[in-house]
Order: C-alpha cells, then structure tokens, then sequence
C-alpha cells in the first residue's frame, strides 16, 4: 500500500511502484546531464532553435529570440550608447586607471570603425532586408494568406528569404560585440580580477524575456529538475515544471514532422512527467517518503483527531 499526496490511502503494486522510481530516474538523469552539457558548453543558446520555430506559436517563439529583427544591432546611435556604457561598468568593476581607459577607448573605437566597415559591406542587404521587412508586415495582416496554407507557405519562405538578408550583417555585428566585450575584459591584471569578481558582460534585453536570459536560466533549470526527480524531492512540483517546459517545446515545432528532429520525443516525455507528478513518484525511494509523513502528522486524520 502507497499512500497519495491526497490523505486518503492508494494501493499501488510493487511492480508499479518500481516502474516509477526507474521512470523518475530516467527523467531525472536525462535532465541532469542535458543541464551539465550546456553549462559545460559556455555558448549554449536555444537561439536556432527559437528562430526556426513554426506553427500558429511561431511568432511569439521568434520573438523570444534576442534582438530576432535587428533593431538594437542595425541602430548605430543604439550600439555607441551600449558599449559605451559597458567600458564605464567594466571600468568602474576593475577600477581602471588612466592607462587602461586610454586601452579601453582604442578597444571601443576600433569595434566602432568594424561595425561601421560591416554597415558598408552589407549595405545593399541591409535595403532589401528593410524592404523586405514592410513586405512581411503587409502579409501578416492579410487574413487570406494566414488562412490559406499554400499561401501561409509563401509567406514563411519569404520570411525566410528577408531574414537572410540581414542576417549576414547582424552576425557579424555580433562577433564584434563579442570581440569588444572580450578586449575590455583582457584589459584588467590579474590582481584586479583577484581582487574583485568576475565581471560577466550582458547584453540589452530586446524584450522582457528573451535568449539572453533564457540561455542563462535553462541550463540550470534543467539541473536542478534532474538533481529534484533522482532524489526524489518536490517531485510534483519538478515534474509539473518539466512537463511546462517540454510542452512548450513541442508547441514551438508544430505541427511536429518525423525524423530526428521531431518533437514527438519531448511530448512523449512530457506525458511521463505529468504521470511522476501525478502519482507523487518521489514517495518511492524518495526524499518525498519523508516530506510525507511529516505532512501526514501535522495535517492528516490523525493530526484532525489530536
């Protein structure tokens, strides 16, 4: 006999009950070790993955993605305010000296002198991207061509086609960025660094909540789902957050196509997390055995009778 979250008694076999714990570590052990590769990684990002979505969701997963229509990377004035800005935190963090600000203004602007180089080169994409752009904008507004699967297939090729072309510049600006960010760092001593924390350098949110924070958040929410499901501890809750998770997964691919890229897998594990947060699988072989009882002596029967 098992007893549920509920306070009446539930009889479940030992079989069954076996078959729980090795599904919940199972789970566990898969999100464990998919939160320990991307920390591991450095440069994980779900930013592919966001920017190929598809499906009636399509746009808000896009729109996840940091920066998705370029405004802050093809905005000069924009890009001069923020490095600016970063070379007076990272300054300010390192306490730099005259010397090193004189570094810190060759790194800022030399990035500028690239990222004006990048603008010239990619000067006639950059038309056709803006052009392309009104275009888009035009086509989303017709309920015709939403409505219309051949013609919705039109439209995502043209968006494809649009993002192209501006893609090519806002990659590379990136790097630049990147370069920046990494030549201000290397400009403080080792006994700066020693002396205080490592100055992490974000970028500007483009929304509320984009990849620049969930990159940051993912990895570790995985670890922690997978270190709560294989001790057994809050498994309703890790599993209820899991299947949350890998939801949304699968709703940013679909419909969902076959192959190795189908997101049938995370459905398939998604029901098997609603299934361990159902049945309170931590209670077996579990830290949850002992939040149990400790719930069942202060609010069950017995504690109503007391």
């Amino acid at each position: 006999m098992a007893v549920g979250w509920g306070l009446s008694p539930r009889l479940l076999g030992l079989v069954g009950m076996t078959m729980l714990v090795l599904l919940r570590l199972t789970v566990g052990w898969h999100f464990y070790t998919e939160g320990i590769e991307k920390y591991s990684s450095g440069n994980w990002t779900a930013t592919p993955f966001f920017a190929n979505a598809k499906g009636p969701f399509a746009e808000h997963y896009r729109g996840l993605v940091w920066d998705n229509e370029g405004k802050i990377r093809l905005d000069r004035e924009r890009v001069d305010q923020e490095w600016k800005y970063q070379w007076a935190l990272v300054s300010d963090h390192y306490k730099f000296d005259g010397k090193q600000n004189r570094q810190a203004q060759d790194a800022y602007k030399s990035a500028l002198q690239q990222y004006d180089w990048a603008i010239e080169e990619h000067a006639n994409d950059l038309e056709e991207y803006e052009l392309g752009k009104e275009r888009q904008a035009k086509m989303d507004r017709d309920p015709v061509r939403s409505g219309v699967s051949s013609l919705s297939g039109q439209r995502e090729t043209i968006r494809k086609e649009w993002n192209s072309k501006g893609a090519g510049a806002m990659d590379e600006i990136e790097k630049i960025w990147k370069n920046y960010s990494s030549s201000l760092l290397a400009i403080a001593t080792p006994e700066q660094i020693a002396t205080h924390r490592v100055f992490k350098p974000t970028l500007p949110r483009s929304a509320r909540i984009d990849t620049s924070v969930i990159d940051a958040m993912v990895p570790y929410f995985d670890i922690a789902v997978g270190l709560c499901l294989l001790f057994g501890l809050f498994t309703p809750v890790a599993a209820l957050a899991a299947a949350g998770f890998l939801a949304s997964v699968f709703l940013s691919q679909y419909p969902p196509t076959s192959g190795p890229g189908s997101t049938y897998y995370q459905l398939i594990e998604a029901m098997a997390c609603l299934v361990l947060a159902g049945t309170g699988a931590g209670r077996f072989a579990g830290l949850d055995y002992f939040l149990h009882l400790i719930v069942r002596k202060f609010c069950g029967p017995e504690a109503a009778e007391a």
